[in-house]
């Protein structure tokens, strides 16, 4: 899904626990402080550096809101590296180098306007530096993630069974440790910024889920890391309306034959698929070897098709296929609502949204008629996009 990138909430967690042992005064010496006020007037916000003028540096919270941090010739200013655990290498950071896209944490109180913060300490991750780390967390889910339905949830043993892959799915057991990190989605949200601490008892089987961590030598077990779930909808059929002004269409569902109200939002992902890439998928929907001539494997080839054919794509059998499959899919032709016409086939995996009746698009997929000619009942081919779903979401759970 294409995703803004927000701060990895473990990197959140962890610069806040450091701020609660972090003390006012960093040389031993007593500094100068603002006029006494109500405790209550304490803050300590987290935010995005938006703009700086002179010693004003305008914050954007996480929820969008706006407010000035006011930086004193005594505020203690450090540079934390993401991840970062306690304050031994922490680097001191003057005002000048401060950046917008600049990630911190402040410590202060408030001033007399109610409305700005005078800062005693602000703890600091740069954008470059927040940029670097995630490309390699991303390196590292696709290298050590899998993903896919979970089939058992077991909650004596922590573990969670998955079925893994679209055809000829194989089962992989998630172990979960008091270490793990447990996220889940929010009801109303596609964004990974707004997933929320969860729990192994909240998931349940049919769930979507993906994991991080080490995999065995069989590649039939994994030791969980890190690991994000949600309940999504996987849906295969035809439009059969479109609302440009409302930003939503209606599909006739081929598996339940119902038709389906489905919002797209600014984090819906629509791709199409190339008619060579959507062949192949529907001989491997049917279960028959890809064709060895040159129109299949050799000649003029798109990335994707490319993609596709490679060892561990799409049409591989590698272990860690969800993230080879989101790979595919972000080479793909992006599309727009506007691209879509009444009685095209469309693949999508959604989730509920604001409204009942309404489910909001996580992924679309159009140009897959062989798709759903292969599985004309839908089912098969709306499982194809079960690993697809949640395959970018911790890659993109990047700093906003």
């Amino acid at each position: 899904m294409m995703l803004q990138r927000p701060i990895s909430l473990a990197w959140v967690v962890a610069l806040v626990s450091l701020l609660l042992i972090w003390p006012e005064v960093g040389n031993g010496q007593s500094q100068p402080t603002t006029p006494t006020k109500p405790a209550s007037s304490t803050v300590r916000p987290v935010g995005t550096v938006k703009s700086i003028n002179g010693n004003a540096v305008m914050v954007t919270t996480d929820s969008g809101s706006d407010f000035t941090v006011l930086v004193q010739p005594t505020t203690r200013v450090l540079r934390m590296a993401p991840g970062q655990k306690d304050l031994k290498d922490a680097a001191p950071l003057s005002l000048a180098d401060l950046q917008p896209g600049d990630r911190m944490i402040i410590r202060g109180s408030l001033a007399d306007d109610g409305k700005s913060v005078v800062a005693s300490s602000l703890l600091v991750m740069k954008k470059a530096d927040i940029e670097q780390r995630l490309e390699q967390e991303r390196e590292d889910w696709q290298k050590r993630g899998v993903g896919g339905l979970v089939n058992a949830i077991d909650l004596a043993s922590g573990t969670v069974t998955l079925s893994t892959g679209a055809v000829g799915s194989k089962t992989i057991t998630v172990r979960v440790s008091k270490e793990t990190i447990v996220r889940r989605y929010a009801p109303e949200s596609v964004r990974f910024q707004d997933a929320k601490p969860g729990t192994l008892e909240q998931i349940k089987a049919g769930d979507q889920l993906r994991a991080r961590g080490a995999l065995n030598a069989e590649g039939t077990e994994l030791s969980a890391e890190e690991i994000v779930f949600g309940s999504f909808r996987n849906i295969a059929g035809t439009v059969t309306a479109i609302d440009s002004a409302d930003n939503t269409l209606s599909v006739m569902d081929l598996f339940t034959k119902k038709p389906v109200s489905v919002k797209i939002t600014a984090d819906s992902q629509l791709r199409k698929v190339p008619p060579m890439v959507a062949q192949r998928i529907a001989i491997r929907l049917k279960g028959s070897p890809p064709d060895s001539g040159q129109g299949a494997s050799g000649g003029n080839q798109s990335p994707a098709a490319k993609a596709e054919q490679a060892p561990g794509g799409a049409g591989g059998s590698h272990p860690r296929g969800a993230g080879d499959l989101q790979q595919m899919l972000s080479r793909l032709p992006a599309v727009t609502l506007a691209d879509l016409q009444k009685g095209d086939a469309v693949m999508l995996v959604t989730m509920q949204g604001s409204a009942s009746s309404a489910l909001n698009a996580v992924t679309l997929l159009t140009g897959v008629e062989p798709i759903l000619t292969a599985s004309p009942n839908g089912e098969g081919a709306a499982m194809l996009l079960s690993p697809w779903s949640l395959g970018s979401a911790p890659a993109e759970a990047a700093a906003q």
